[in-house]
């Protein structure tokens, strides 16, 4: 396997704590594609509180990198979308068009305080799911009170929800415990994608190939194809996992 798609990333230029301008951005998008990423999800942050990029700024910050990529080697393919901080709001937020889904499906990326009671986080991914919308939960193992008994999380998939996982977690890059947690998930097969989470092209850059390596190895290659490559393409094409 070596056609990736990244369906978490902080690539756009100036539009939260990623990429600080579009050079950064294009270093950032010559190591995915280097790391085999073949297309990416554009996910900056979306917080209460916060200066928001709209969707139609996201989209032509998108068209500006798209111009900078035709003039160049890559091959890769950009899309629009948030990671949506949950708030009480969501709804109105998605509705009213102020926020995106993931490349217009009805896939929809939400975080959570890494705090947060497990009975919020439940309420409020099953408000999501009630709008009509499919929650995918941004790197689930960060969330200390999910972490706490892994049936919880099997209770979310169960209602409906999806689980994301980042890359660094796996290989360990946020500790033993993190890493032991998200091993366990992917073990009872509990994660339905895997991505870079990406925010600069150092400390935390957008490469999926060691961890790729690692899940094919581990867990075999089929099971990572649809971590990193089919199940993205669904989100993609807005089909059911």
């Amino acid at each position: 396997m070596d056609s990736y798609i990244d369906i978490h990333s902080h690539i756009l230029p100036q539009l939260d704590d990623g990429a600080e301008d579009f050079e950064m951005s294009m270093k950032m998008l010559h190591i995915a594609e280097q790391s085999g990423i073949c297309q990416i999800i554009m996910t900056p942050h979306n917080k209460p509180m916060h200066h928001n990029a709209s969707p139609k700024t996201i989209q032509s910050v998108i068209q500006k990198l798209e111009k900078e990529i035709s003039g160049s080697k890559m091959q890769i393919r950009l899309y629009a979308g948030n990671e949506i901080y949950y708030r009480s709001d969501i709804l109105e937020l998605l509705e009213e068009g102020r926020a995106c889904t993931m490349a217009g499906s009805s896939y929809v990326l939400v975080e959570f305080n890494p705090m947060d009671d497990f009975e919020y986080i439940r309420r409020g991914l099953y408000k999501v799911l009630s709008g009509g919308y499919r929650p995918i939960i941004a790197h689930i193992e960060r969330y200390r009170n999910v972490c706490a008994k892994e049936e919880r999380v099997e209770e979310l998939i169960e209602m409906g929800c999806y689980v994301q996982v980042n890359a660094r977690s796996i290989m360990g890059q946020y500790g033993l415990g993190t890493k032991g947690f998200a091993k366990r998930l992917l073990k009872e097969g509990m994660v339905h994608f895997v991505a870079t989470d990406a925010h600069d092209p150092d400390r935390r850059k957008p490469d999926l190939a060691e961890c790729v390596r690692y899940i094919s190895r581990k867990y075999g290659e089929a099971f990572a194809r649809r971590l990193v490559y089919e199940n993205p393409v669904h989100v993609i094409k807005n089909e059911y996992i």
